[in-house]
């Protein structure tokens, strides 16, 4: 399957995009797709072959899943590339420029969701990213 790409540009410097999107206090505040959901747990050894866990899981407690995999490559505010848990790879690229940061995150879809749906969450978790780093 054709891999999926997101991207944002982020009114801040990289060097606090890359705090913000790293430091598992703050991954919990930005990673989930809707303000129903919300991200309890997370751990993450930002460097290669590191793990990362985060936990999202709906509000009223219904439905929950581990987002979790092994870095493969990691570039300080540059770069990161990943393994998830079922195989599939993302690469995250970071461009700075002054106090703006692009982050644009290339990923394998799985085979369960339609495109546009995998497309859709993970460009809203983004949007996440860049409304709390831009309002923190």
């Amino acid at each position: 399957m054709e891999k999926i790409t997101v991207e944002s540009v982020i009114n801040a410097p990289v060097d606090k995009v890359w705090t913000l999107w790293s430091e598992p206090d703050h991954i919990k505040k930005w990673t989930f797709a809707a303000s129903d959901w919300h991200a309890p747990y997370a751990e993450n050894d930002l460097k290669t072959d590191g793990k990362f866990k985060t936990t999202m899981a709906a509000k009223d407690g219904s439905v929950s899943f581990d987002f979790e995999g092994i870095y493969i490559n990691v570039e300080t505010h540059k770069r990161i590339e990943y393994a998830l848990a079922d195989g599939r790879t993302v690469q995250i690229v970071f461009e700075a420029d002054g106090d703006t940061t692009k982050i644009t995150e290339t990923f394998d879809p799985e085979n369960q969701n339609p495109i546009e749906m995998q497309r859709g969450g993970w460009q809203s978790i983004l949007d996440n990213f860049k409304k709390y780093t831009e309002e923190n």
